[in-house]
């Protein structure tokens, strides 16, 4: 059965100015090829290895090995974990250039992939952004509040 997968290929530097991303965009761009994946296989993403990958397979390998020496993957789930990754930092770099082209800016700096972590996917990353942190301030207890919490103890302490 033929599928679609994409294959990446470099932006020529005016077709990068001509485009709505502007130079926060992405370096390369997909296009769409006509590919043959195994009829056998259900259809899903399969990974051809034509592109650019942070995560490869000997590295999840290696990773899993760290966890637990002894447990091995299934092809289909390294092929699934190798897509997730792929789509993670799709995601965050997209979502990292819109931050930055909203802040007018040409350049991806750290402060933006660090607030597309912490907003979209709840991750903090030590180190980064350490000038910008604001201490914790601790709600003051109002009285009410700690004449019952004196109550609750003073009742615990009876049993």
């Amino acid at each position: 059965v033929p599928a679609v997968t994409p294959t990446v290929t470099p932006i020529t530097s005016s077709a990068a100015n001509a485009g709505v991303g502007g130079a926060c965009a992405p370096a390369l761009t997909t296009t769409l090829v006509k590919a043959v994946v195994p009829t056998n296989l259900p259809e899903r993403h399969v990974n051809t290895g034509d592109g650019v990958q942070v995560l490869n397979k000997q590295r999840l390998q290696d990773l899993v090995k760290e966890v637990d020496p002894n447990e091995q993957l299934d092809d289909d789930v390294e092929e699934l974990l190798l897509q997730v990754a792929d789509d993670f930092i799709e995601n965050v770099v997209t979502t990292s250039c819109l931050l930055a082209k909203h802040r007018k800016s040409n350049v991806l700096e750290a402060k933006d992939v660090q607030l597309s972590l912490e907003k979209n996917w709840n991750m903090w990353i030590p180190g980064f952004g350490a000038e910008e942190l604001q201490p914790y301030k601790k709600a003051s207890s109002t009285e009410a509040h700690k004449q019952r919490m004196a109550l609750i103890r003073k009742t615990l302490k009876k049993y």
